[in-house]
């Protein structure tokens, strides 16, 4: 099968189209004909030679996939060959075809698009976990979603504002924060030229907002603290600006705040599964009807997968960009 190659990994690496063995589906695993793979900042680091995937994971970048199951190893649920799915993995997305634990598996409901579905596994699991889960988000509280416009943020946005949240989102332009207000937002803020801290301030009367989801760090750190209302929750996903920074901690102190930091892709397979059912419970249905939606940036063919890198490290992009085999 067709896969892509990493080479030269670090600042210049490349990525090149190869020829490489399919893998075959061992006990309750599943593999896909990968209909679209999408793209995520973590596969940029991974071939920068910053984020090498945990033992065990394939060495090929994707951390997502849609397509249609292939073949079954033993043990692996109630799909059948042909059946339309994504899956979250812990890599070996950008190829024909892609191995899934059955436990990070969901099937598609008629309504998705099988290409656009590969938009959603990487996202729902990210932002359910941090949000939900982490975050400890509660009937009634408020969120901001910083990276608004990224594919976490579109996600997140569009969940939790159909859970009934009020919805704050952060984006880097005009037209992104036209995307995240039209998604479900309360109010975006375009943060080149507004502060975050005071809009939000301003529009909860001066409470906070109760959970912060933030894959900027740096300055926003301090800020997130400054942001957040009595009890509230700031979880990191990521530092795009620097994980090291000078801080303050009496504000965290005075409003009781919790500060968190998760990853996902290094946590087992029973652990994804239980993110997985969480969202087939709560989330899934929300998607059949289509009040969640993938939201698509670009599509690229497999061979192109180092222009769709060059198109998210400019930052312009709004929404996921996936890779399409074939």
């Amino acid at each position: 099968m067709k896969a892509i190659a990493l080479k030269n990994a670090g600042k210049d690496y490349r990525l090149e189209l190869a020829e490489v063995a399919k893998p075959r589906p061992g006990k309750g695993e599943i593999l896909i004909k990968v209909a679209a793979a999408g793209v995520n900042r973590a596969d940029i680091l991974q071939a920068e030679g910053v984020y090498p995937p945990p033992p065990g994971a394939p060495q090929t970048l994707g951390l997502e996939v849609s397509g249609h199951v292939a073949e079954l190893g033993a043990d692996a649920g109630n799909y059948q060959i042909g059946d339309a799915v994504c899956a979250l993995l812990g890599g070996g997305g950008y190829a024909e075809y892609a191995l899934a634990p059955m436990e990070c598996v969901l099937p598609l409901p008629s309504s998705l698009d099988p290409i656009d579905a590969a938009a959603l596994p990487e996202a729902l699991f990210t932002a359910w976990t941090n949000i939900a889960e982490t975050g400890r988000l509660k009937p009634g509280e408020t969120l901001l979603v910083h990276g608004g416009a990224s594919g976490i943020g579109v996600a997140a946005i569009q969940m939790f504002a159909a859970l009934g949240h009020t919805v704050f989102a952060t984006a880097g332009s005009d037209e992104k924060c036209r995307l995240c207000e039209a998604l479900g937002a309360r109010r975006a803020i375009n943060y080149r030229n507004e502060d975050f801290v005071a809009i939000t301030q301003e529009m909860t009367q001066g409470k906070g907002v109760d959970v912060v989801l933030d894959m900027v760090g740096g300055d926003y750190v301090q800020r997130n603290m400054t942001a957040a209302a009595v009890w509230g929750r700031i979880v990191n996903i990521a530092y795009q600006n620097g994980a090291k920074v000078a801080l303050d901690l009496n504000p965290m102190l005075r409003k009781r705040l919790t500060l968190a930091a998760t990853t996902l892709r290094a946590r087992t397979v029973p652990e994804k599964g239980a993110i997985r059912d969480a969202l087939a419970h709560a989330i899934w249905p929300l998607v059949a009807a289509g009040r969640i939606r993938p939201v698509v940036d670009g599509r690229f063919a497999l061979g192109e997968a180092q222009a769709a890198h060059r198109r998210m490290a400019s930052g312009d992009h709004a929404g996921k960009i996936l890779l399409i085999p074939g």
